[in-house]
C-alpha cells in the first residue's frame, strides 16, 4: 500500500484526493500550512458569524461545463452549492452563466471533497524541503519529523514550489524553471468584519462591485450574500481591494494598510457600524495572470518516484480551472499506483 502525499488543502488538492480515493488502495495524506481547509477558497469564522475572505462565487458556463458538470450536480444535490438570489450590483454576467453561494461559507466545496477523500488531512503541516531517499520521497515540514512517501502531489502556487529546499530544486531542470517562473499572480487585500448578532447592517445590496475608488474593488454583507439572515448569527462584511491597491501596498505594514482600507470604506458606506473584530487578510498570490505555459493541468517533475505539479497556476483561477487541474493530475496519478 503506497503513500500518496497531496501538499496543499484549496480546491485542486481537495478535489483531486476525492478523485484518488480507493485508488490502488493507496493511503492518501493532505498537509497544508494553514489552520483550516480551503487556501484561497477560505472562510474566516468569528463565533456565530462567518465570512468568505477568497473567492466569493462560483460560476457555472452551462454550455462550457463539459466533464466539470458531475462537480456541480454532485455540490448542488448536497446543498452545498445554492444559486446566487442576493442582490449584486455590478456584476458582469456571460450569458449563458449562472452564479452560487456556498450558504455554509465558499470553504465547505473544499471540505466536502478532503471529506469524500477519506485522506488523512493535517494543518499546520508547511512543507519546506522535498528530497530523495531510498527511491520515496522525504518530505520535512517546518515543526516535526520527515515523513516518506512514495508519490508527492503539489498544489500550490506555482512561485511556492519554486521556494522549496532539498532534492527538489536540481530535480526541476532548466527548461521546467523556466515555464514555472514565467507564471504570474496578482495580489490583494482583505478584510472580514464580524459584528455581535443582532446587529443592524442597512444597505439595499446584498454585495456590490465598486468602479470608481482606488482602493476597494468589491464589498459583500456575506451572510447576507448567502442568504444567511437570523437574528442568532452576527453579520459580517467582506472587502476586497483592487489589485492595483495590492501591488502597491503588497510590503507595507499591515496595520496601516487596514486602516488605510477601513477609511476608504468608512467614504463608501458611512453607515456601517463599528465591528466587534477585524480578519486582515493579504492574498500575496489571489489570481493568477499568466498560467504555467504549455501545460495541460499538470507538471511531472519526477517519474520515477513520481512528484507532480498543478494547481490554478496551471489553468486558470476559477472553480473549472481547479477542477481541469484536479481531473490531470489524478489521470497522471493513477498510473503511477
Amino acid at each position: 500500500m503506497g503513500r500518496v502525499l497531496v501538499v496543499g488543502a484549496g480546491l485542486t488538492g481537495g478535489a483531486c484526493a476525492a478523485l484518488l480515493r480507493g485508488a490502488a488502495r493507496a493511503r492518501l495524506a493532505v498537509w497544508d500550512k494553514a489552520r483550516g481547509a480551503g487556501g484561497r477558497m477560505s472562510t474566516s469564522r468569528r463565533a456565530a458569524s462567518a465570512a468568505d475572505l477568497g473567492a466569493q462565487f462560483v460560476t457555472i458556463e452551462a454550455l462550457r461545463a463539459g466533464p466539470r458538470s458531475s462537480f456541480y450536480e454532485e455540490l448542488l444535490s448536497h446543498g452545498i452549492l445554492k444559486p446566487l438570489t442576493a442582490p449584486v450590483e455590478g456584476m458582469i454576467m456571460k450569458e449563458g452563466s449562472c452564479n452560487y453561494v456556498a450558504p455554509q461559507g465558499i470553504s465547505s466545496i473544499v471540505k466536502y471533497y478532503l471529506n469524500q477523500s477519506g485522506a488523512d488531512v493535517f494543518y499546520e503541516h508547511h512543507v519546506t524541503h522535498i528530497s530523495l531517499k531510498d527511491g520515496k520521497w522525504e518530505v520535512s515540514r517546518e515543526t516535526g519529523p520527515p515523513e516518506v512517501f512514495d508519490i508527492v502531489i503539489l498544489t500550490i502556487p506555482v512561485p511556492q514550489i519554486l521556494q522549496l529546499q532539498g532534492d527538489i530544486v536540481n530535480i526541476i531542470n532548466e527548461s521546467q524553471r523556466q515555464q514555472l517562473e514565467s507564471a504570474s499572480y496578482s495580489s490583494r487585500y482583505a478584510l472580514g468584519l464580524f459584528y455581535e448578532a443582532g446587529t443592524r447592517i442597512d444597505v439595499p445590496w446584498a454585495a456590490q462591485y465598486i468602479t470608481d475608488n482606488p482602493c476597494i474593488r468589491f464589498i459583500s454583507i456575506d451572510n447576507k450574500k448567502r442568504n444567511i439572515e437570523s437574528p442568532e448569527i452576527g453579520p459580517s462584511v467582506v472587502v476586497h481591494t483592487t489589485v492595483t491597491f495590492g501591488s502597491e501596498n503588497l510590503n507595507s505594514d499591515p496595520a496601516e494598510v487596514q486602516q488605510l482600507i477601513l477609511s476608504h470604506l468608512e467614504k463608501i458606506v458611512p453607515s456601517l457600524p463599528k465591528p466587534a473584530s477585524i480578519k486582515f487578510q493579504k492574498w500575496r498570490y489571489s489570481q493568477v495572470t499568466k498560467a504555467v505555459p504549455n501545460c495541460l493541468g499538470q507538471m511531472i517533475l519526477h517519474t520515477q518516484p513520481l512528484l507532480i505539479c498543478g494547481g490554478d497556476g496551471f489553468t486558470h483561477s476559477n472553480f473549472d480551472g481547479c477542477i481541469d487541474s484536479a481531473l490531470s493530475l489524478a489521470e497522471a496519478v493513477k498510473c503511477h499506483l
